[in-house]
């Protein structure tokens, strides 16, 4: 393949994705994530009380279990915009925050799409309840949904291990 070949399969890719700062289309985000480490926030929320603040994700890369909320950085947006981004969506609250991270993780999956992240953890506090439409009530929980944990829950998504040192004890 000639490089001018390439430049022009470059210039259509380009020129279907648009402003890559609204998100990327899902095909080139795995073929991006194929190619290059992601950055993304996780939210440290904890209460004395009630433990550390968790939602359930039920991915196709990391499999089913607890995480904190968090996401990956959008191109040119900053971490402090990514973590009041997850917390409005994963959590329906607004969160204020530590600016240095607490730790810095990096993963590396089994798979190549999405097969390397390096993570900003963020020690945040809530300025309200989480959303109540959104709370774990049953054993089983569902996609989206949140819960407190009085410590490290066996399920656990396992990229989210590295945190579990960080994790209140109540």
């Amino acid at each position: 393949m000639s490089s001018r070949t390439l430049t022009e399969l470059i210039a259509a890719l380009e020129a279907e994705i648009g402003d890559p700062r609204q998100g990327l289309p899902e095909e080139v985000f795995q073929f991006v994530s194929r190619l290059t480490p992601l950055a993304n926030v996780d939210l440290l929320i904890e209460d004395e009380r009630r433990g550390t603040l968790l939602t359930w994700r039920e991915d196709e890369f990391f499999g089913a279990g607890w995480h904190l909320p968090g996401g990956i950085i959008r191109y040119k947006e900053t971490a402090e915009q990514r973590v009041r981004a997850c917390a409005r969506q994963e959590l329906g609250v607004d969160v204020a925050f530590e600016e240095t991270p607490l730790a810095i993780a990096e993963g590396f999956g089994e798979q190549d799409t999405r097969g390397h992240h390096i993570a900003l953890l963020i020690r945040c506090r809530l300025r309200s309840e989480p959303d109540p439409s959104r709370e774990a009530r049953t054993p089983h929980a569902r996609s989206g949904e949140w819960r407190w944990h009085r410590r490290c829950p066996d399920d656990l998504l396992e990229a989210q291990r590295p945190y579990a040192k960080y994790f209140i004890q109540v």
